[in-house]
């Protein structure tokens, strides 16, 4: 896998950092809008090609898999742009601003029978097939709680009076897209879609949420996923049943620590090796690129599509709209 990035962000370097460590991939192009931004990245990890010409890089037949993380709102348009030449596809979390945006990748995909995925760290990771496997033992499921919050050092950027990317309603931004997001997969990838979505949010004059508080009605339970770029907080994920709870140490992004406790009796799970935890996603791209199994890429992307909508869902019920949904 030959892989070009789209992005100079911390996230880019996080994500290279765990290409490395997979064998046989390699990234080998870089692309920003500033030459000195993408050579400063591609210094640090030895990367041959760097371009400031998007349709130019895309030209490079060397290239198998483009790497997104540019503001959510280039998302689509970029990802469309890199299926259209005849490049897989892996998309930083949110996949796309819209379900609409989503279900246009896929039907290109589909056509080009190419790969596309979304770059979600939580769902591929040991720890939480750990907490699949032990959900039995806690009885009917009844509440489920996330906190994932983290003070955004751009936050104070926004109170002194700019708009950072991340605090833009032009780029898609906002704490439930941002970060919330990852309590939404933690969810949703155990229990499905929920029957309702409803999302309270903090918001700035400029209407982008900074903090919220997003609720899944389930047949059976509630769930409820709080995200804040405003605030810090203890993160964690908390599954409580009727015969016992499980909580997942710092939250539903690292999921580093699964604690499964019934009656007095407390179980300590951690199947983790990897301090990188973009690593197990990484490798199991790469794993199903490898193996041809557009099923699976698929299978997946019909799930990444539902949780789109429900994140629109959510966002357009606290009044947050986006260029993108005109």
């Amino acid at each position: 896998m030959n892989i070009a990035t789209i992005g100079t962000g911390s996230i880019v370097e996080l994500f290279l950092s765990a290409v490395e460590e997979v064998n046989g991939m390699q990234c080998v192009a870089v692309y920003s809008r500033k030459e000195e931004t993408a050579e400063a990245l591609a210094d640090k990890f030895d990367i041959s090609a760097i371009y400031t010409d998007m349709n130019e890089m895309m030209e490079n037949t060397a290239i198998d898999f483009v790497y997104i993380a540019s503001p959510n709102s280039l998302h689509f348009e970029q990802a469309y742009l890199a299926l259209r030449h005849g490049k897989n596809v892996i998309v930083e979390k949110p996949f796309t601003s819209t379900a609409k945006e989503a279900e246009q990748l896929i039907e290109l995909a589909r056509e080009k029978q190419l790969m596309i995925f979304e770059a979600i760290s939580t769902i591929h990771m040991p720890n939480y097939r750990l907490i699949r496997e032990y959900i039995g033992s806690l009885g009917p499921i009844k509440l489920i709680q996330c906190n994932y919050s983290q003070f955004s050092s751009r936050y104070e950027k926004l109170m002194n009076g700019e708009t950072p990317n991340v605090f833009n309603l032009k780029f898609s931004g906002g704490a439930l897209a941002d970060i919330n997001i990852y309590n939404l997969h933690f969810v949703m990838n155990l229990f499905g879609a929920p029957e309702s979505v409803s999302y309270t949010a903090n918001k700035h004059e400029n209407g982008i949420d900074t903090s919220g508080v997003a609720v899944m009605k389930y047949p059976d339970f509630i769930a409820e996923c709080v995200g804040a770029k405003d605030t810090q907080s203890m993160n964690f994920a908390m599954i409580q049943g009727e015969k016992g709870y499980l909580n997942v140490v710092n939250g539903a992004n690292g999921c580093q620590e699964v604690n499964v406790t019934i009656g007095d009796r407390e179980v300590r799970l951690n199947a983790q090796t990897k301090s990188n935890r973009l690593y197990y996603e990484v490798a199991e791209i790469q794993k199903i690129h490898q193996a041809k199994d557009f099923e699976r890429c698929y299978d997946l992307l019909e799930y990444t599509k539902t949780v789109v909508e429900v994140l629109e869902a959510a966002r357009k019920d606290a009044g947050i709209i986006y260029p993108a949904d005109e």
